[in-house]
């Protein structure tokens, strides 16, 4: 089977609240997709629903071919989320052994914590953590069973730039070996930089799904960037082809619907324009522009 898991026409309601709907999405195995959405979109509903938490109104969660709840109780499933409860009066070390304990074929104690970095604080009350080292507990716990599927809910939040950047290097390295991850967050770059896909959910709707660059390639327009000093934003917004404007001191920030006359137009009325920059639209755009007007909705 190359699919990792399927969710099928997916409604959840929470009173009159449709937080979830007809949400239907394949992973492969191998693949490190990002899941986002403004709040409220039905992200944490949606990974609640594919762990089992939760049981849809409608439609139908495979994972492996079966059931959450039997990839959760083999190991072959695990989960990360951000506010996971830790018993402040156990070690890391003592929660891991505490998990591995529950699986046939569990991930080897020195893997975990090279994987997870956990090893300097191993013997530490959790109760005396920083919230960095709670989420790389976290981390190690659901590497415990030497999961396939890999679910995780705002994993990078509280790591300093450095934990972020060797957590990710661990995910590729886990994924490499074709296992899944699935991973909800809000740093943008994150998704642009370490997903193979991008799921994006507006209103409980899934409403574009594919490579980031694909996903970028929706919204149209590019951004110019350039020192114009003097310049106002009215002025810039008058140009030919600008869409926006935005002006920061002598720093200038053009929307674009058409970059190519608003360059000409540019230096034609501010000559000493400098420093020009040109870029297409980024996943950050594309975000915003697709899920305008966005409301939202419980979590």
């Amino acid at each position: 089977m190359t699919e990792a898991f399927r969710l099928s026409g997916l409604v959840k309601r929470y009173g009159a609240v449709l937080a979830v709907d007809r949400v239907a999405m394949t992973v492969a195995r191998g693949e490190v997709v990002a899941l986002l959405g403004p709040n409220g979109a039905g992200k944490s509903t949606t990974i609640d629903l594919l762990l089992g938490l939760i049981t849809p109104d409608e439609g139908q969660v495979q994972v492996f071919g079966g059931s959450p709840r039997a990839a959760l109780d083999s190991g072959r499933m695990a989960a990360m989320v951000q506010n996971g409860f830790l018993l402040r009066d156990l070690t890391p070390a003592e929660l891991v052994e505490l998990h591995r304990s529950m699986f046939a074929e569990p991930l080897p104690v020195a893997e975990i914590y090279a994987r997870a970095g956990i090893g300097d604080f191993a013997g530490r009350r959790c109760g005396k953590l920083s919230g960095g080292q709670l989420q790389r507990v976290r981390h190690a716990v659901a590497l415990a069973g030497d999961p396939e599927l890999l679910v995780l809910d705002e994993p990078t939040a509280a790591l300093d730039v450095d934990a972020r950047r060797s957590f990710w290097a661990s995910m590729r390295e886990f994924a490499g070996s074709g296992r899944t991850v699935l991973f909800a967050t809000h740093y943008l770059t994150e998704a642009e930089d370490y997903a193979d896909r991008v799921v994006l959910m507006r209103q409980g709707n899934v409403v574009a799904d594919g490579p980031v660059a694909q996903v970028r390639a929706k919204v149209t327009g590019r951004t110019l960037r350039a020192i114009v000093p003097g310049a106002d934003e009215w002025a810039l917004s008058a140009l030919e082809g600008v869409a926006s404007a935005r002006v920061q001191g002598d720093r200038a920030e053009l929307t674009c619907a058409d970059s190519d006359r608003t360059i000409r137009a540019l230096l034609r009325e501010f000559p000493a324009a400098s420093a020009i920059e040109i870029t297409a639209a980024g996943l950050e755009e594309a975000f915003l522009a697709l899920t305008a007007d966005a409301q939202e909705v419980p979590r």
